[in-house]
C-alpha cells in the first residue's frame, strides 16, 4: 500500500498505534536488540543466500492471472529468484473503490481469491509450480485494514475502529478512504486474523507473507501468529517496517526503507555519498546482527507513485541497482523491473495502481544485468542475508565524493564493489592497500588487478564486483 505513513501522517496515526497496544520497547528488549551477536529469531534455512520478487499478478501478463503468471515461473528461477512475494490476491472491496478494479489492498474476504486472477485451483497450482522450480512464495498481507464491504464489517462490527457515532472509519491520518480501520484493542480480532493466516499455510502450502504497513498493527499479534504459523510449518516473514523490535520473534526480514530514501537523494544531489557511510555505520546496532533486511531501488510504491527507477535514479540506475543489491541484505526486483519499467517508445511506465496496466518486458534487456547481481549474490557467502552474510568494509579512493567503493567478507570469500557516481570517466586511486589474488569481474573479462596495479578507469556511472576465486 501507499507508505503514507513516513512523515506527518505518521504522527497524526501514533495515538492510535499506542492505543492498540503496541507500547514502545523496554529498555530489556533495547539491550537485547542492540546485541549484535544474538540470535531473535530462528530463519528457515533456506532463506540464508535467498533472493526475492515482487509479482504484480495484474500487471505482469496481459491475461492478469494465476495460470499467466505460472508459466513464467522457470524463467524467473533462471534468474535466481528463490521467493516470489504476490501482491494481495484476494477480492477487492467495491464500496469506496478506487478507480475501476481498485486497491490489492482492499481486502474483501481473507480467505479467498480475487476471481480475476482466477481460482483457488489456479492459486494452488501456482504454489505446486514454484515449489517443483524450488522456489519459496508468500502473499501479501493486510492485516492493518479490511474493505469496508468485508463480511467482517457485519459478521463483527466489534472489530473495526469506530468513530462516535458509531460507524466504520478509514485510517487516521492517512487519504485511504476505500479502507476501514481495525481495531486490535479487540483480542476477537486477534484471532480471526490469526486463523486466516493459518488458512492459506494449511490449504495451500505457502511459505510465508509479506505483512503491510506492518508497524500499525501491534507488535505481539504479529509474535503470537509467527508462532500459530510456525506450528503448521517454519515461515518466512517481511515486515513492511523498519522496527528492531519485530525482529525479537515475529519477522524474519525488514525494508531498507532509509537506505532507498538516501539512493534517491544522492540521485537528486541532495545527499552525498558519505550519508551512505553513516546509514551503514549504524546498522550493526539499529538492528540484531541476525536481522534480514530487504534492500531496492523500486517496487509498487515506488513505481506507481513516485516514479520509474530511470525517473529518480537517471544514468545513476544501474549504478544504484549494484549498490542496492551488493551492500547487505536481501536483493528485491519489482515484475517489470528486468524490462527497464519502460514503454515500447522508451518512456517511462508507472503501472497503474487501480486499472489494468500490463507490464512491457520490451524483450527483458535488463535480465542479464540482474541474473549475474542475483546469481553472485546466491552462490557467494559474502553476500548472503543477516549474519550468514560477510561484513561490510568501505575502502577508501582519492575521490570519495564520486567514487562509492566497499568489500564484503565472509570467511574465504570476499566481493569487492566499485561504482563511479559522477557523469566523467574516473580514475580508481586506493588510498589503502588492497587484497592480493584474483578477483574476476562478474560483468566482464576485467579483473581487481587491473585497478590495484595500475590507474584503471570506470566509465561514466560505471561499475564492477569483483569476486575472489
Amino acid at each position: 500500500m501507499k507508505t503514507i505513513l513516513r512523515s506527518i501522517a505518521a504522527l497524526s496515526f501514533a495515538g492510535f498505534i499506542l492505543s492498540c497496544g503496541n507500547a514502545p520497547q523496554t529498555d530489556a528488549e533495547a539491550k537485547v536488540i542492540g546485541h549484535s551477536d544474538t540470535r531473535v529469531l530462528q530463519h528457515p534455512d533456506w532463506s540464508k543466500n535467498a533472493t526475492i520478487y515482487e509479482v504484480n499478478i495484474r500487471q505482469h501478463t496481459p491475461e492478469g492471472t494465476f495460470n499467466a503468471f505460472s508459466k513464467d515461473i522457470p524463467r524467473l528461477k533462471s534468474m535466481g529468484i528463490d521467493i516470489l512475494w504476490l501482491m494481495p490476491i484476494h477480492p477487492i472491496g467495491e464500496v469506496n473503490r478506487k478507480g475501476g478494479l481498485g486497491s490489492h489492498y482492499s481486502v474483501k474476504d481473507y480467505k479467498a481469491v480475487n476471481p480475476s486472477y482466477g481460482t483457488l485451483a489456479d492459486f494452488k497450482n501456482l504454489v505446486k509450480t514454484a515449489h517443483d522450480n524450488g522456489m519459496k512464495v508468500i502473499i501479501d498481507w493486510v492485516a492493518n485494514h479490511s474493505a469496508f464491504d468485508n463480511h467482517w464489517a457485519t459478521d463483527h462490527l466489534e472489530y473495526y475502529l469506530l468513530d462516535t457515532a458509531g460507524k466504520i472509519q478509514p485510517p487516521l491520518g492517512t487519504d485511504w478512504w476505500d479502507v476501514a480501520q481495525l481495531n486490535y484493542e479487540n483480542k476477537a480480532l486477534w484471532t480471526g486474523m490469526t486463523d486466516a493466516l493459518k488458512f492459506w499455510v494449511k490449504e495451500c502450502d505457502i511459505d510465508g507473507y509479506r505483512c503491510d504497513v506492518a508497524e500499525k498493527v501491534p507488535t505481539p499479534f504479529w509474535d503470537q501468529a509467527r508462532t500459530a504459523l510456525d506450528s503448521i510449518k517454519p515461515v518466512f516473514m517481511l515486515a513492511e517496517a523498519e522496527r528492531k523490535e519485530h525482529h525479537l520473534k515475529a519477522f524474519d526480514m525488514s525494508y531498507a526503507w532509509e537506505f532507498m530514501h538516501i539512493t534517491n537523494e544522492v540521485a537528486k544531489g541532495e545527499k552525498k555519498l558519505s550519508d551512505i557511510d553513516a546509514y551503514m555505520a549504524k546498522q550493526d546496532t539499529a538492528f540484531p546482527r541476525s536481522a534480514y533486511r530487504m534492500y531496492f531501488t523500486t517496487n509498487h510504491d515506488e513505481n506507481s507513485w513516485n516514479g520509474t527507477g530511470f525517473e529518480r535514479l537517471g544514468s545513476m540506475r544501474q549504478t544504484m541497482d549494484v549498490l542496492a543489491m551488493t551492500i547487505g541484505g536481501m536483493p528485491l526486483l519489482y515484475s517489470g523491473q528486468e524490462g527497464g519499467e519502460q514503454k515500447p517508445d522508451g518512456a517511462a511506465h508507472r503501472l497503474s495502481f487501480f486499472e489494468k496496466d500490463t507490464v512491457q518486458w520490451n524483450n527483458y534487456k535488463y535480465q542479464d544485468f540482474y541474473t549475474r547481481l542475483f546469481k553472485v549474490h546466491q552462490e557467494n557467502p559474502a553476500l548472503w542475508n543477516g549474519e550468514f552474510g560477510g561484513s561490510f568494509k568501505k575502502i577508501k579512493t582519492s575521490s570519495d565524493d564520486v567514487l562509492y567503493c566497499f568489500s564484503r567478507t565472509k570467511d574465504n570469500n570476499q566481493v569487492v564493489v566499485m561504482l563511479n557516481f559522477s557523469d566523467k570517466p574516473q580514475s580508481v586511486d586506493f588510498i589503502e592497500n588492497m587484497p592480493e589474488g584474483e578477483y574476476p569481474s562478474i560483468f566482464n573479462a576485467q579483473s581487481l588487478t587491473l585497478y590495484t596495479k595500475g590507474h584503471q578507469e570506470l566509465p561514466p556511472y560505471g561499475y564492477q564486483v569483483f569476486v575472489k576465486k
